[in-house]
C-alpha cells in the first residue's frame, strides 16, 4: 500500500514527537464538543496523537495503516484495522464522538467519502458529533497536490453539503482553522499552539485546514 510506504519516511521522530506535543491544546480545544465519560472514534487515526491525547473514557482507533496503529496507538485505545468507509466492525448507535482528521483527502472517490459519512452517522448515538478536521482547498490549493498521497479536494460548503446529505445537522464551520500542514517553519511549541487557538484573526492569517463540527439528530 502506498500510504504506508510514504508514511515510514515522511515524518522524522524529531517531528512526530513535536506534534504530540502540540496536539494537547489542540485537543483541549476540541474537548469541549467530546464528553470524557463516552466512546470516541478517531477515523484515520494515523500516528494517534488526537486519541492518545482526548479525555474519553472509551477510545478506538481506526485506520488502515496496521503498522502504525500497533506502534503508536496507546494500550488503552481499542485499535480497529479496516477502510474508513467501513465501520461493520464498530455496533451502531455505540459512539459519542467521531473524529475526522485529515483522512477525506486520502479515499479513492466521492462515493467512498459519503459511504463513510453514513457508515459515522450508523456508528453514532442520537445526538452524537462528528468533527471532520480536514484540508480546505479553498485555501491551500497552492500546496495542495505536493503531498502524493493526496487525491481528493474538498471545500468547507462540499463538506458540509456532504455531511448534510448523510443526515447530519451542521452545527458550526470553521473553513480556516489549523495552518495547513505541520511541515511548514511556522511555530509548533505548544504554548504557541495553545495561544493561537485563542486568537481567531490568526486563523484567517494562518489557516488552511478547515473544522466542522456535526451532529446526528436525535
Amino acid at each position: 500500500m502506498i500510504e504506508t510506504a510514504i508514511y515510514r519516511q515522511r515524518f522524522s521522530e524529531d517531528e512526530l514527537t513535536a506534534q504530540r506535543g502540540f496536539w494537547k491544546p489542540i485537543c483541549d480545544y476540541l474537548q469541549d464538543w467530546i464528553p470524557v465519560d463516552g466512546a470516541t472514534l478517531h477515523l484515520g487515526a494515523g500516528y494517534c496523537h488526537f486519541i492518545n491525547t482526548i479525555e474519553s473514557a472509551r477510545k478506538i482507533a481506526v485506520d488502515l495503516n496496521e503498522e502504525n496503529l500497533h506502534r503508536y496507538a496507546d494500550p488503552t485505545v481499542e485499535c480497529v484495522v479496516t477502510e474508513g468507509n467501513n465501520l461493520s466492525a464498530i455496533e451502531a448507535s455505540s459512539i459519542d464522538t467521531a473524529f475526522a482528521s485529515n483522512v477525506y483527502e486520502h479515499f479513492q472517490t466521492k462515493d467512498d467519502v459519503a459511504e463513510s459519512f453514513r457508515e459515522i452517522w450508523r456508528a453514532l448515538k442520537p445526538g452524537g458529533r462528528f468533527l471532520i478536521l480536514q484540508p480546505n482547498f479553498a485555501f491551500c490549493a497552492r500546496e495542495y497536490f505536493d503531498f502524493f498521497d493526496h487525491r481528493l479536494a474538498f471545500t468547507h460548503k462540499a463538506m458540509a453539503e456532504g455531511v448534510g446529505i448523510a443526515g447530519f445537522e451542521v452545527e458550526r464551520v470553521i473553513p480556516q482553522f489549523l495552518p495547513y500542514t505541520s511541515k511548514s517553519a511556522l511555530p509548533k511549541a505548544p504554548w504557541m499552539v495553545w495561544l493561537y487557538l485563542r486568537c481567531p484573526p490568526a486563523w484567517k492569517l494562518l489557516g488552511g485546514q478547515m473544522l466542522l463540527v456535526c451532529r446526528r439528530p436525535g
